[in-house]
């Protein structure tokens, strides 16, 4: 059985960034999916359960309702709990989506109040939410995403 594309990169030397993970294409339609790395994998520990979920639910919210949100097909967490992917029509960079991902980060850092759809009737899982880690992890990344890491190491 052929390895699929995201366990042939060398997580032992994957760094936070944005990367592009995959493109796929059908027909004249194309299909970027972006690797939101938020922590180094097996090196720092991962993103605690709520603060996932959290960053999930707004940075959902704020894609699908930004500019480009019709570009948008998913934003959702890595099973490995070190980021996330954002999968979008077309043949896209890094640099392409680093103004948008950039103003997620901001949306999700300056964001007060309630957690959009953490409710019992919006979300199967709603009570496990940390906005304020969800902030601590953003504000981390955020930082590391300026040093604009968008090339998987070799």
């Amino acid at each position: 059985m052929e390895k699929i594309e995201s366990f042939k990169i060398d997580h032992e030397k994957l760094e936070p960034g944005l990367y592009v993970s995959r493109r796929d294409k059908m027909g004249e339609c194309e299909v970027t999916t972006f690797d939101l790395r938020f922590t180094a994998p097996n090196r720092e520990p991962v993103l605690d359960m709520g603060a996932l979920h959290s960053v999930e639910h707004l940075g959902a919210t704020f894609l699908r309702n930004s500019k480009r949100k019709d570009e948008v097909l998913y934003f959702g967490p890595m099973g490995c709990r070190t980021g996330f992917y954002l999968l979008m029509f077309g043949r896209l960079s890094s640099e392409d989506v680093f103004e948008l991902v950039s103003k997620m980060c901001e949306f999700i850092l300056s964001f007060e109040g309630p957690v959009p759809g953490a409710t019992p009737k919006e979300c199967g899982n709603y009570l496990e939410q940390n906005l304020g880690m969800a902030k601590y992890y953003t504000r981390r990344y955020f930082n590391e995403l300026k040093k604009k890491r968008f090339t998987y190491p070799e």
